[in-house]
Formats: C-alpha cells, sequence, structure tokens
C-alpha cells in the first residue's frame, strides 16, 4: 500500500479563517469534510496536498433546516446519514433519501456528506443527480464574500467545478416542490455496491393533466451530470399523455453524451437513459401530490 505523503494539518473555527488559508496556501491545501474520496485518492496518488483544512468543528455547517413554504436547506458538514434520516427530506424530498438510502456503504453515509459529493464531480453521482431535479441552489464562500450558483452553473466539467482555490461551499438550498409535484428516481446497476451505469432522476409539477413544469437529470451518461433541457422544453405546457412520456424518453436518450468503459457501453447507456426515463417520469406521475 502507497504511504500518504506528509501534509501539515489545520481545524479553522470559522469559514473565513478556511478561505484565508486556503488563499495563502492556493493549490496546495485540500479541504477535508467527510474524507471519502479525497483520502482514498491521495493514497494512490492522484491527489496531492502539502495542508489539509478540516472545516468538521466550523460551527453551523452541519445543521439541517426545514422552513416549511421556504424549502430546506443542510450544511456542508451535514453527512449523508443524517439526511437519510431527516423526516422533511423523507416526506419532501423523496427522490434525494432514495438516492442516499441505495447506498450500501455504512461508512460512506456516516462520514461522506453531500457537499463532498457534489465538490467531487463525478458524472455518477446519484446524489448530484438527484440535486439536479430538485433545483439546488448553493451557498459558496471566500475571503471576497459569499455567492449563490445552482448545481448546473456549479458543475463544469468531469471532475471540475466552478469553485476557486480559496473558496468552500457551505450550505446547500432546496426550494420546496409546489402542490401538484410528483418525483421518481431510479439507477442502473449491477450490485447494489456498484456505481450506476445511468442513474434518472424526475420531478414534474401536473395541473390538470398539463405539465406545468419539469426537471429530468440524467447521471453517468455526460461528463457530468446534466439536466435534459430539450426534453423538459418538450413536455413543458403538453398533456402527459403516454405518447408524450415516449417521446420524451426518446428525447432525453438523444441527449446524452455516453462513454464506453469497464461498466458499460455508451450505446447501451443512451438506451437504457430513455427506458429509466419513461419509467421515472411514469413513477414521477403517480406520485403527484395535490
Amino acid at each position: 500500500m502507497r504511504v500518504l505523503k506528509p501534509f501539515d494539518y489545520f481545524e479553522p473555527g470559522t469559514v473565513k479563517e478556511a478561505a484565508q488559508f486556503l488563499t495563502t496556501h492556493g493549490g496546495k491545501a485540500q479541504v477535508l469534510a467527510g474524507g471519502i474520496d479525497l483520502i482514498p485518492r491521495m493514497r494512490i496518488g492522484k491527489k496531492e496536498a502539502d495542508y489539509l483544512v478540516n472545516i468538521r468543528k466550523i460551527p453551523g455547517l452541519e445543521t439541517i433546516e426545514a422552513s416549511g413554504a421556504n424549502g430546506l436547506k443542510f450544511g456542508a458538514m451535514a453527512t449523508l446519514h443524517s439526511l437519510e434520516a431527516s423526516k422533511a427530506i423523507q416526506d419532501d424530498y423523496p427522490i434525494l433519501y432514495k438516492a442516499i438510502h441505495q447506498i450500501s456503504s455504512v461508512q460512506a453515509k456516516n462520514m461522506g456528506t453531500a457537499v463532498g459529493n457534489i465538490c467531487v464531480a463525478t458524472p455518477a453521482s446519484d446524489v448530484a443527480t438527484a440535486l439536479f431535479a430538485l433545483g439546488a441552489e448553493l451557498t459558496i464562500e471566500g475571503v471576497d464574500g459569499e455567492r449563490k450558483e445552482s448545481i448546473q452553473k456549479f458543475c463544469v466539467d468531469y471532475g471540475r467545478t466552478s469553485l476557486k482555490e480559496n473558496e468552500i461551499v457551505t450550505e446547500v438550498f432546496l426550494p420546496r416542490p409546489p402542490a401538484g409535484t410528483g418525483s421518481a428516481f431510479m439507477n442502473l446497476i449491477r450490485t447494489h455496491a456498484d456505481i450506476a451505469k445511468v442513474s434518472i432522476a424526475v420531478a414534474i409539477t401536473v395541473r390538470d393533466g398539463v405539465c406545468e413544469k419539469v426537471r429530468i437529470a440524467v447521471g453517468a451518461a455526460a461528463p457530468t451530470v446534466f439536466r435534459a433541457i430539450k426534453t423538459e422544453a418538450a413536455l413543458k405546457g403538453q398533456k402527459v399523455t403516454h405518447e408524450a412520456i415516449n417521446e420524451a424518453a426518446e428525447t432525453a436518450a438523444g441527449e446524452t453524451k455516453p462513454i464506453t468503459d469497464l461498466r458499460s457501453t455508451a450505446e447501451y447507456r443512451r438506451e437504457m437513459t430513455g427506458v429509466l426515463a419513461r419509467r421515472a417520469m411514469e413513477k414521477a406521475l403517480q406520485q403527484v401530490k395535490a
């Protein structure tokens, strides 16, 4: 086993202190939250750091706060397990609950964080796929202050985000789904411990049989998780019929940019995106609440 390269350890008391440290040390410092991805990568030499900045003890970053009609927010240190156990998430954001619940590793859920998961920027993140469909907005803080950014703009490319070297994602906000919204999450895996070949999350709002609003997120079928914008545009304002769903599913498959790797071929990923999109839309419609 490769031995970890020696590093200095810093435990700031505030986000401002952490951001200032990152500014001072530039790309030589890495933020440590759960460490589920960072430490294994450092062990095999895919990540290097002269300094680790542990944000675990910064007050307030572990909170999960539901505020009724205004939605829900959670901090950067809210673990996957705490999000999974939140009744507000189970009741109002079930696709996020399901995306976390199907993760088989107890260690990953107890130590890992949703924000850390997002910052890794893997296209195969089930958690990010659910957050895309839920319209998540991120709060990002640095030495120059605070900014807000949608999760879509945050995830730039494979392994890349819009985060600057001296910035930290401190919070995620989820708008409350409007009345008449149903949602569904599905993924295609070989075993519970495997990474998804394809994942789909759908949130659709229907009034009098017409699609008023829809978000369709696709994971593991492009360099980053993405919203199927053309598919959403084709559905919005239309009667939600069997034919409309089938056409939308075909459009979703056409929006993918998959690769062939050890887990699947590009052709199979594209085809299964259409299949899962259709099933997820049908299931989401069954979940619509008045």
